[in-house]
């Protein structure tokens, strides 16, 4: 696919494209912009960095009627620093089709009254709560990081919206990964959905073979200054020029004349006298690449690769290179490394010192066993304002700090002595647990009693305190029997209404809130290309 005229969008999102250097569809966008234009319901299996904003965006404006005083369409997605982005590159886009965008939460004018309006599940339902927000004439829902929604515990909070939307208005969800809870999601809100790209069976897929390594390095300020220092670091006597791929001319122009302001020798590929070669067209700068002597040239992509043809040309047949990534654009990366052959190595930032003792060490030890063991992406979308504040090493530096000035000033036992600790005589304690139903839904504390001991077959003094709140409840439950109750009671129905319960956020050391409860806090950052 060469152009987006070829996906029959309005000559007006077309020229509008082309206004911010967007001119060739990714393979994303070439899949699933007739799906969103012809108003069917569509799941993106993909992140940013793949195109998402304009696959999902683009057809949307040239499918939806600009509306007067509501919104038409409506985008939920994990912060208001997302939101905002969003709001704003989807903004520049709709100024050539009379369409109005604005993020609620932001400092927008009357966001109530734009035709796409972009929010955190939270904002909304303030808005829906207060009347200054409408979901009537809405036509099409957009969820944007599903995965992230689930992981942040306000999966549940998009349903109750899904379920005040008509049966016939369009829903598009995005996710990396499609996790069995977004399936779930998608199979009861957005049935008959169209998957792109397709997903393979369980088990079906063939794991590619190994095609080479990457580099990524994740950048925390500006771009340009990190290939700059990507430059300095890589041009030696031994590599002689940087291939540095980008997505368009305009990222080319502006780059370029960042580079040439540090006295960085810039130009076309096979300009023997510039040391950094700016291509966008990938096969042209895979046939530099190939022209070079063996290890003279060195392949940089200054945006992601959106798709797996666009990271081996670019970095295949032995050429390897360094990719130049935004944090938020890691899981697209791996997913597409995956689809490929490709192994990544993230380059570590800077390190901490060495050889710490003590209560250091032990936090030190069980933060790098975190980084491998838990799913930390919702947390690096929440703190992606803060990296770009204050970059990463000194966000992670501020929480360990934190996190030792509220450790216990006794040295933490060795994990073997922890696990053989005797534990202390006495009444089993309680386990708190999130129940998805509160007193709009007409739930009182008999009700629970009642659904717990029937369904998971506990005597009534093995249940606590029960506290209903507007929208969800939090009981205790003798904590051997937890488990059961979560298990038995999931799926089952309370006063007519679908029931979920898992364990309350207090219960998991203060990470992400149960699915279905209130939305927590928000946070505000800057704006992105339509291209993210």
């Amino acid at each position: 696919m060469d152009s987006f005229e070829e996906l029959h969008l309005t000559p007006e999102v077309v020229e509008a494209l082309a206004a911010e250097g967007i001119e060739r569809p990714t393979a994303l966008q070439a899949a699933a912009v007739p799906v969103v234009q012809r108003g069917h319901n569509l799941v993106a299996a993909a992140g940013p960095g793949a195109g998402v904003l304009v696959a999902v965006g683009a057809p949307l404006l040239s499918r939806l009627e600009p509306a007067e005083g509501r919104p038409v369409g409506l985008i939920l997605t994990p912060t208001r620093d997302r939101a905002r982005a969003l709001a704003e590159a989807l903004g520049r886009l709709a100024m050539a089709t009379g369409h109005r965008i604005a993020a609620l939460g932001a400092p927008w004018a009357l966001p109530e009254r734009a035709s796409v309006l972009v929010a955190t599940p939270g904002d909304l339902l303030e808005g829906l709560a207060d009347a200054r927000v409408t979901l009537e004439g809405v036509d099409a829902l957009v969820v944007d990081g599903a995965a992230v929604l689930e992981r942040l515990g306000v999966l549940g909070d998009i349903e109750t919206v899904a379920e005040a939307l008509p049966a016939e208005a369009q829903r598009i969800v995005v996710s990396l990964p499609v996790t069995p809870g977004v399936r779930d999601f998608v199979d009861r809100h957005a049935r008959r959905a169209v998957t792109v790209p397709p997903q393979d069976a369980e088990g079906a897929g063939a794991t590619p073979p190994r095609r080479g390594a990457v580099a990524v390095r994740v950048v925390a300020g500006e771009k340009d200054d990190e290939a700059a220092a990507l430059a300095h670091d890589l041009l030696t006597d031994d590599v002689h020029h940087l291939v540095v791929f980008v997505r368009n001319e305009d990222v080319a122009a502006d780059l370029g004349d960042r580079l040439a302001l540090r006295g960085f020798g810039v130009g076309a590929p096979g300009d023997g006298d510039a040391p950094i070669w700016l291509v966008v067209d990938d096969m042209e700068g895979r046939k530099a690449l190939d022209a070079l002597d063996e290890g003279r040239g060195h392949a940089v992509s200054f945006d992601a690769p959106a798709d797996p043809n666009a990271l081996d040309r670019r970095h295949g047949g032995g050429h390897g290179g360094t990719i130049l990534a935004e944090a938020r654009e890691a899981a697209h990366l791996r997913d597409v490394a995956a689809r490929t052959g490709y192994q990544l190595d993230f380059e570590p930032t800077r390190t901490g010192p060495r050889g710490p003792s003590g209560s250091l060490s032990a936090l030190l030890e069980a933060v790098a066993e975190a980084v491998e063991a838990r799913d930390v992406e919702a947390y690096e979308v929440v703190l992606e304002p803060l990296f770009r504040a204050h970059g990463p090493a000194a966000v992670a530096a501020a929480t360990l700090a934190l996190l030792r000035a509220r450790a216990p000033s006794t040295p933490a036992a060795p994990p073997a002595e922890r696990a053989s600790a005797a534990v202390p005589p006495g009444p089993a304690p309680f386990a708190k647990l999130f129940v998805s139903l509160g007193a709009k839904d007409g739930v009182k504390p008999g009700d629970l009693v009642g659904a717990i001991t029937g369904e998971a077959g506990i005597q009534g003094d093995e249940i606590g305190r029960i506290e209903i709140r507007e929208t969800f409840s939090r009981v205790e439950v003798a904590r051997p029997v937890a488990e059961r109750v979560i298990s038995s009671l999931n799926g089952t129905t309370v006063r007519g209404r679908s029931v979920r319960v898992d364990l309350d956020r207090s219960e998991r050391g203060g990470g992400a809130r149960p699915r279905g409860g209130p939305p927590r806090g928000r946070t505000g950052g800057g704006g992105r290309r339509p291209g993210a």
